[in-house]
Order: structure tokens, then C-alpha cells, then sequence
């Protein structure tokens, strides 16, 4: 049976040890904690403290989800063709800006060490990322070779993917959550976060 206990140590930093029943050991884990929280490059992942993934996958989040509002709306619209058109090149954006925020969660991955539980949420969160760029590359391709009146919707066939692919964006959002808000990666140090909420003198 194995169990984490935590400690504050030195200046800040907080060591957290697993102690194993059967061995009677304890392995501590600060050193990997503190590894997945600096920047791999801070040129290309973002500084210490100020992570680019983040800022980036706000526009295929806000991209694929608006595309299937346009899709419903399309539905209940007396002229569709402009939320069809819309919904289908807003997959595209939500396209390109998955791939530019994939590359760069991919250098904070990397600072992920492995064997750990983030590791393996890293993992399942990257590969559901890649699963929803081909899903949405398919249905943009889907929707182009689609020959379609001016009046008419978008068909049910692409509606329903997206909205599968909605459904696992969300699960997607979960696990990068569960990333940074749980497992601390690339996220400050609680030093660092302290800053935040020393308070002033009343001349200040």
C-alpha cells in the first residue's frame, strides 16, 4: 500500500514523498514537480510562469465550438448558407490553431518526467488532441466535397460529428486541466505565487 505525504522544505519548496508499506522506502518526487514546471524554451513554450499553450488553445476551443452553434443555427435560419460557409471555415481556423498550440504543448509535455500519473494524463490529453485534429480535418474535407443549395443546411452527417467531437473536446479541456491545476505543470511555484497576495502599505 503506498501513500504521499508532504512537506515544506527550504525556501518554498514543497518535497512530496511516496512511502511504500511493502518496502519501507521513500522516494522523493520535488525534483520531477519542479522539472515540469520550467519551460522546456522559454522562446517557443513560454516563460517560467506564463506558459503559450494556454493562450493557444483558446482558438480552437472558441473555433470548433462557435462552428457548431452555426451548424444548429443553420437549421432554424431562413437563409442557411452563410452559417453553413461559416461553420465549415471555422473548422479550418480551429485546424490550424490546434496544430500551432499541439506544438507547443508538446515541449511542455516533454518536460513531464515519465512513469509519473501527469505523464500518462499528458499522454491521454495529447492523444485525444491529435484525435480531434484528424476528426475535424475530416470533416472539413467532408463538408467541401459536399454540393449544396443555398437554402439548405448542414447536413446531419457532419452536424453529428462535430458534436461527438464537441463532446470530446470537453474531455480534453478536463485532462489539461487536471494538468495544470492538479499535477502543477508548468505552473508557478507556490514562492512565486505568493507575490500575488502580499499586501501593500496604504501609501502604496
Amino acid at each position: 500500500m503506498s501513500r504521499f505525504e508532504c512537506a515544506r522544505v527550504g525556501h518554498g519548496v514543497v518535497a512530496a514523498f511516496i512511502t511504500r508499506g511493502d518496502l519501507g522506502t521513500e522516494a522523493p518526487v520535488d525534483e520531477p514537480m519542479a522539472q515540469a514546471k520550467q519551460p522546456t524554451s522559454s522562446l517557443l513554450a513560454g516563460p517560467y510562469g506564463h506558459p503559450f499553450h494556454p493562450i493557444l488553445v483558446t482558438v480552437p476551443i472558441g473555433a470548433w465550438v462557435a462552428s457548431l452553434v452555426f451548424d444548429v443555427a443553420s437549421y432554424v435560419a431562413d437563409r442557411p448558407a452563410a452559417l453553413v460557409d461559416g461553420a465549415t471555415w471555422l473548422i479550418a481556423l480551429g485546424v490550424v490553431g490546434a496544430l500551432a498550440a499541439a506544438m507547443v504543448g508538446f515541449l511542455d509535455f516533454l518536460g513531464i518526467p515519465s512513469g509519473t500519473p501527469a505523464r500518462r494524463t499528458g499522454v491521454q490529453h495529447l492523444s485525444i488532441n491529435l484525435t480531434l485534429v484528424a476528426a475535424y480535418a475530416v470533416n472539413f474535407a467532408w463538408r467541401q466535397g459536399l454540393d449544396l443549395a443555398d437554402d439548405a443546411h448542414t447536413p446531419a452527417g457532419p452536424t453529428v460529428l462535430s458534436v461527438v467531437s464537441v463532446l470530446l473536446l470537453a474531455v480534453s479541456g478536463y485532462l489539461g486541466g487536471k494538468l495544470a491545476y492538479r499535477y502543477g505543470v508548468r505552473v508557478a511555484d507556490e514562492d512565486t505565487q505568493a507575490e500575488g497576495y502580499r499586501t501593500t502599505t496604504p501609501h502604496q
